[in-house]
């Protein structure tokens, strides 16, 4: 891989804002495989309403978070649905975005410790020029000679 990353990233990104703002919409409004294995048991209406039988969906409450600001897949208070959708996934991925892209930077490889008190490691280092060559262990030596 290149080491410039930036636009692969930056593709990925535009591609996830397209699926989530626009194909989004397009999405499924029937219930998914989980949702129709808690109704089993019930009978249920046109509306997908509970109106009789014996279902685990029937125990189901409102979530803690059913009136935040993104919640049931829209944006509250944006009363089109389909700008309500695209802009509660557009959303979803620039917050996902912001906080993995934060994540992978606190977590990303630092370069090796540039302090001048750590010393070498482990006896003579060997640079290009043959042992004990290195600019770096050479200006390490004589500050600790105090001739620096």
């Amino acid at each position: 891989m290149s080491k410039r990353p930036w636009p692969f990233v930056l593709g990925g990104l535009l591609v996830a804002l397209l699926l989530a703002g626009v194909v989004s919409n397009y999405a499924s409004a029937h219930p998914d495989g989980l949702d129709s294995s808690l109704l089993k048991g019930c009978t249920v209406n046109a509306d997908h309403e509970i109106t009789g039988g014996s279902c685990p969906a029937q125990q189901a409450k409102d979530h803690e978070l059913a009136d935040s600001p993104l919640a049931d897949y829209g944006v509250r208070g944006v009363s089109n649905g389909f700008l309500s959708t695209g802009l509660s996934g557009v959303l979803g991925v620039l917050l996902t975005f912001a906080l993995g892209g934060g994540l992978f930077w606190l977590a990303r490889r630092r370069g090796p410790a540039t302090d001048p008190s750590s010393g070498p490691t482990d006896g003579p280092t060997e640079g290009p020029a043959g042992p004990d060559s290195d600019p770096t262990a050479d200006e390490r030596a004589a500050r600790a000679a105090g001739t620096r």
